[in-house]
C-alpha cells in the first residue's frame, strides 16, 4: 500500500503572535488608512470595500506564510518609488506617464512595461535554472532557480501596482485593475502559478520532502504563457493600457478574475507535477502513446476538421495556423522529454510525493474555480439580464468544473490516486487551455471582447 506524504499542517492563525506579527499587522493597516486619505475621494462604494477586505485578508496572508510579508513590503516600496518618480513628471494636466518614463529607474526597472519585462527574463531564467538542477543533478541550480522565481513574482507584483496607478493617470474613467486583457491576465497567471509553486516548494521543505526537480516541469507551463504574452504584446500592441469595453466596467471583475486565475494555475501546476508522476511510473510505450498521441487527438483533429471545411475566414485561418505551431511545439517538448526520462526521473520526488502535491494543487484550484464562477454568474446577471447564457466561454467553464470535480470526487470517495490519475490531470490541463484560448480563437459568443 503506497504511503501519502503528508506536508506539514499550516501555521495556525490562532497560536501566540509574535511582535514581528503585530508590526507586520499594523503595517497593512498604516498602509490602508493611507490609501483612504490619499485616494478615497477617486473610489467608489466597491473599491472602498475591497480595500477593507484587502487588509485583514493581507494580514491573514502574512501570518499564514511568512514569505509572503516581504513579498508585500517590497512590493509596496517599489510602487512606492515608482510612484514618487512618476510624480516628478507632472504637466498642467497631472501627471506625464512619457516624460516619467524616461527617468533612468522608470524606464529600465520601475514602470509597468519595465517591470514586467524583468518578470519575463527572471523567470526564463528561474527555467534555465531549475533545468540545469534537473538535469546536473545538483541543489545549487535548483536553489538559484527558486530565488529568481521570487524575484520574477516580485517584479510582476510591482508592474501590476504601477500599471494599475499608471491607468488612473491617463484619465479617471479609464483607470481599472490590470486583469482586463490576455497580456494581463498571463501576467497574473504567471505570477500566482509561480507563487504557489514556492508555497508548495517551501511548505514540503520545512517537512523534509524536497519537491526537488519539480520546479523544473511548474517553470516550463510558466514559460509557455510568458512567452505567449510577449508574442500577444508584440503583434498586438497589448501591453498598451487601453479603457475597458463597456461589459467589463464592473467591480466583479476584480474579483471573478483573479479567483478564475489561481484555479487556472494551480490546474496547470498540478498538470506538471502528474507529468512528472508519470515519467516515474508509466510505461514507455503508455508514455509515447499519451503525450504524443493526447495533443493530436485534442488538438489535430480539430485542427483537421477546421482546415477540411475550406473557406476560413481570415481569423480562424490565422487562429488554425497559430494553433498548428504550437502543437508542433508542444509535440517536439514531449518528444524531448520521454527520450531523456532517465535523467530526470533520478533528481525528480517519489510518485506518492508527485501524487499529493497533485492533489492538493487541484483542490485549491477547484475551490477558487468554483467561487470564481459564481461571481461569473453574478456578473453576467449585471451586464446581459441573466445569470447563465450558455455561451460558449460559460458552457466550457463548466465543461472544466465538471471535469475536476468528477476527478476530486473519484478521489475522495473511490480513493483515485496512481497513473490514471496523473493522465487525467494532464488531459484537464488541455481542456482548460481550451477553455481560456481555444474559446477565444474558434468560437463566438458574449464573451469575444477577449478574441485572438
Amino acid at each position: 500500500m503506497s504511503t501519502v506524504l503528508q506536508a506539514p499542517p499550516a501555521a495556525s492563525m490562532s497560536r501566540q503572535r509574535t511582535p514581528l506579527d503585530w508590526a507586520f499587522a499594523l503595517a497593512i493597516l498604516a498602509v490602508t488608512a493611507w490609501t483612504f486619505q490619499r485616494y478615497g475621494a477617486a473610489m467608489d462604494v466597491y473599491e472602498k470595500g475591497i480595500t477593507l477586505c484587502a487588509a485583514p485578508s493581507a494580514i491573514a496572508l502574512g501570518w499564514f506564510w511568512s514569505p509572503l510579508r516581504w513579498l508585500f513590503a517590497g512590493t509596496g516600496l517599489g510602487a512606492a518609488l515608482a510612484i514618487a518618480l512618476y510624480n516628478r513628471a507632472t504637466d498642467d494636466y497631472g501627471v506625464d506617464l512619457a516624460a516619467g518614463e524616461q527617468l533612468f529607474w522608470m524606464k529600465y526597472v520601475l514602470s509597468s512595461k519595465s517591470a514586467i519585462m524583468w518578470m519575463s527574463v527572471l523567470f526564463a531564467m528561474s527555467t534555465v535554472s531549475y533545468w540545469a538542477g534537473l538535469l546536473l543533478r545538483r541543489q545549487t541550480p535548483l536553489m538559484i532557480g527558486s530565488k529568481m522565481a521570487w524575484a520574477g513574482v516580485y517584479m510582476a507584483c510591482i508592474g501590476t501596482v504601477v500599471r494599475w496607478f499608471e491607468s488612473h493617470q491617463i484619465a479617471p474613467d479609464i483607470g481599472h485593475i490590470p486583469v482586463s486583457n490576455l497580456y494581463e491576465v498571463f501576467v497574473l497567471f504567471a505570477w500566482l502559478t509561480t507563487a504557489y509553486w514556492l508555497y508548495y516548494e517551501d511548505r514540503f521543505r520545512r517537512a523534509g520532502q524536497s519537491l526537488q526537480g519539480l520546479g523544473a516541469f511548474v517553470m516550463l507551463i510558466v514559460m509557455a504563457s510568458v512567452a505567449f504574452m510577449l508574442w500577444y504584446a508584440i503583434t498586438r500592441d497589448a501591453s498598451s493600457i487601453q479603457p475597458l469595453v463597456p461589459a467589463l466596467k464592473s467591480w466583479w471583475m476584480k474579483i471573478h478574475v483573479p479567483a478564475n486565475f489561481v484555479g487556472y494555475g494551480t490546474f496547470a501546476l498540478a498538470a506538471m507535477v502528474a507529468l512528472a508522476y508519470l515519467l516515474k511510473t508509466a510505461t514507455p510505450k503508455a508514455l509515447w502513446v499519451g503525450l504524443v498521441g493526447v495533443p493530436v487527438v485534442t488538438m489535430g483533429l480539430p485542427l483537421l476538421g477546421f482546415s477540411l471545411a475550406g473557406d476560413l475566414a481570415p481569423d480562424t485561418a490565422s487562429a488554425v495556423a497559430k494553433t498548428g505551431r504550437m502543437l508542433a511545439g508542444v509535440l517536439g517538448f514531449f518528444v524531448l522529454v520521454i527520450l531523456a526520462r532517465g535523467p530526470i526521473n533520478a533528481f525528480t520526488p517519489k510518485p506518492e510525493v508527485c501524487d499529493d502535491v497533485m492533489y492538493k494543487a487541484i483542490a485549491v484550484g477547484f475551490a477558487f474555480f468554483t467561487i470564481a464562477t459564481i461571481l461569473g454568474a453574478f456578473w453576467a446577471a449585471e451586464a446581459w439580464g441573466g445569470y447563465w447564457s450558455w455561451d460558449p466561454k460559460e458552457t466550457w467553464a463548466l465543461i472544466v468544473w465538471l471535469n475536476y470535480a468528477a476527478w476530486l470526487h473519484m478521489r475522495l470517495m473511490k480513493g483515485l490516486r496512481g497513473t490514471f490519475a496523473a493522465w487525467w490531470s494532464l488531459v484537464g490541463l488541455v481542456v482548460t487551455t481550451f477553455a481560456f484560448l481555444g474559446v477565444n480563437m474558434f468560437l463566438s459568443g458574449l464573451h469575444s471582447y477577449g478574441q485572438l
